[in-house]
């Protein structure tokens, strides 16, 4: 499953795959424990597609980060954990990105995205690649 259907929702731990949308908001469930919950459209919600790294250059895709680590750690989960301190963290996380910008960057997020990278790995959704573009219909090419 691409990263197009996995959400984090603020105040919620885990990522969440959505489901279906409803008519006040969508039907999510924890990939920690499995459960179904109901969203409401006021609920910060983002998009694991839409979510990017700052670097000094650019802004990384976060599934180019997610990739990176599946490269270096030969897909299996990663050497730290989300609960290693500050150092130790920064230092694993300047070795799969080593352009990241430290500044705009907290640990606070490289724990985010070591602690998703794990579920995901542990879950087996490992599919990182970019996201297909829809087909032109023979109407949009004439």
């Amino acid at each position: 499953m691409a990263l197009d259907k996995i959400l984090s929702i603020t105040g919620k731990p885990g990522l969440f795959e959505l489901k279906t949308q409803t008519r006040t908001g969508f039907v999510a469930e924890s990939l920690l424990d499995g459960k179904r919950i109901t969203v409401g459209m006021r609920s910060n919600v983002s998009l694991l597609s839409e979510i990017a790294i700052y670097t000094y250059s650019e802004e990384v895709p976060l599934r180019e980060v997610f990739q990176k680590i599946m490269d270096k750690e030969d897909g299996n989960s990663t050497s730290v954990k989300h609960k290693d301190d500050k150092k130790k963290l920064e230092a694993y996380f300047s070795e799969v990105l080593p352009e990241y910008d430290e500044d705009q960057v907290y640990t606070s997020d490289i724990k985010k995205v070591i602690q998703w990278y794990n579920l995901l790995q542990s879950k087996g959704m490992m599919d990182f690649s970019e996201p297909e573009e829809e087909e032109k219909t023979e109407e949009e090419t004439k």
